[in-house]
């Protein structure tokens, strides 16, 4: 019984412990992150995420190590050193003097290229090493994208929670004039009811709007390289209105800035090189041996030797170039196709700028205007009586409607203005 008890006290120390050390754990992961600033702007968005996500630290890395593989490449082969008893006599032979008993031989042996091929090789390594970076370049834009889209998705659910308190307060504002009415004798008890139904319909909405407010702050949490759980700050954020560039303009912005074509220019140069390597091919190898020698005959001395490979194997040589040259053409060929497309993006990504600027300009000076006022003159007239409470709530919900439209369109527009930055290669 001891035993157990014993166990038991054991176990739930060892518990206890363990939730001492998770808590401490997450108190120093807390304490290590980064406390966002107040009021959070799009600019910090894009920065910390840069900073912080683990992709990018990858990708350099990756850039740093590539940059190393020139001196690599480039290199000379480890030289030789090759001690050898080059003749050991099972018998002495008579009259051996001095007492040399057997010939050996140190020698340096080191192997030169007849051709510019460790140059060569040095130019795809650094071709290689400049489409790492843009790579890096790439990976910036593509975090700053996605941070920047859960920052709108963050912006968009706030802007939405204050819809829902307008839409609570209208259904509220019913409620009081069904009541009114009903309390003269001007109207019935059901117009009470149903305009109660508006108000749980809006408070359903805004306590659901509170739990997707939370995954969108867990979302832009993730896309900072932040814990999810972790408070997101005030926004500081107004939608661009201004015209973007001429589609020629973000055209040409496109095609300098994107890195994903200087990698691809990066993987032409790599191939030339790669070309010019399988050339080099056709000229010898040099093998210098130097050293020192002593024989039982002669007695000390040097040695020098001097040789070279012979590339007469012509058919996988020529294969060899044929293959660079066929992947060369292949660089090139995707290289232009990437133009193409990166121009075609930044255009479109310029027309969906244009045609969302449209839908948000309709909705704040045609629709959600005229909706309010249908609101207004619908209210007074079930007030006064010369309404029905149906009508009223028809207009409210085309209010409503329109609120939260107008707050999608300007998610819409800010995204697109984003899709636009990283189509034509800013930060």
């Amino acid at each position: 019984m001891r035993r157990t008890r014993c166990f038991q006290v054991s176990k739930l120390t060892a518990r206890r412990a363990a939730i001492v050390y998770a808590l401490t754990i997450g108190v120093a992961a807390a304490q290590t992150t980064t406390a966002l600033p107040t009021p959070l702007t799009l600019d910090d968005v894009a920065r910390i995420a840069r900073e912080n996500r683990s992709e990018i630290a990858a990708l350099s890395a990756r850039a740093e190590a590539l940059a190393e593989r020139p001196a690599i490449v480039g290199a000379l082969e480890d030289p030789m050193l090759s001690p050898a008893i080059d003749h050991y006599p099972f018998e002495m032979m008579e009259g051996e003097e001095n007492g040399r008993r057997y010939d050996w031989s140190i020698a340096v042996e080191q192997r030169f290229p007849l051709s510019g091929v460790l140059g060569h090789r040095r130019r795809a390594a650094r071709a290689e090493a400049e489409r790492a970076n843009a790579a890096v370049a790439g990976g910036r834009l593509d975090v700053s994208l996605a941070a920047q889209r859960a920052f709108f998705m963050v912006h968009e659910r706030r802007q939405m929670a204050l819809v829902i308190e307008e839409q609570l307060s209208l259904a509220q504002q019913l409620v009081s004039a069904a009541s009114a009415r009903y309390g003269n004798g001007t109207g019935m008890q059901a117009d009470v009811l149903r305009a109660e139904v508006e108000v749980a319909r809006a408070q359903a909405t805004q306590q659901s709007l509170v739990a997707q407010l939370r995954a969108a702050e867990a979302m832009l949490n993730v896309n900072l390289g932040r814990p999810p759980e972790l408070r997101i700050p005030a926004l500081d954020y107004a939608v661009r209105r201004d015209e973007p560039l001429a589609s020629s303009a973000v055209s040409a912005q496109a095609l300098n800035k994107r890195p994903e074509l200087q990698a691809g220019a990066a993987e032409v140069e790599r191939a030339l090189a790669e070309t010019e390597v399988m050339r080099s091919m056709y000229l010898p190898m040099a093998t210098v041996r130097v050293g020192r020698a002593s024989t039982m005959a002669d007695g000390p001395g040097a040695m020098i030797m001097v040789g070279v490979s012979v590339p007469i194997w012509r058919k996988r040589l020529r294969a060899g170039v044929a293959e660079a040259k066929a992947m060369e053409r292949m660089a090139s060929a995707d290289l232009q196709a990437m133009q193409i497309m990166v121009a075609g993006e930044a255009v479109e990504s310029r027309e969906m700028v244009s045609a969302a600027r449209t839908q948000v300009t309709m909705f704040e000076d045609q629709i959600v205007p005229r909706a309010r006022s249908a609101v207004d003159a619908s209210l007074a007239g079930y007030r006064a009586g010369q309404s029905t409470l149906v009508s009223v709530i028809e207009v409210s919900r085309a209010l409503w409607d329109a609120r939260a439209e107008l707050v999608m369109a300007e998610t819409a527009l800010s995204e697109a203005w984003a899709k636009l930055a990283r189509a034509s290669g800013q930060q």
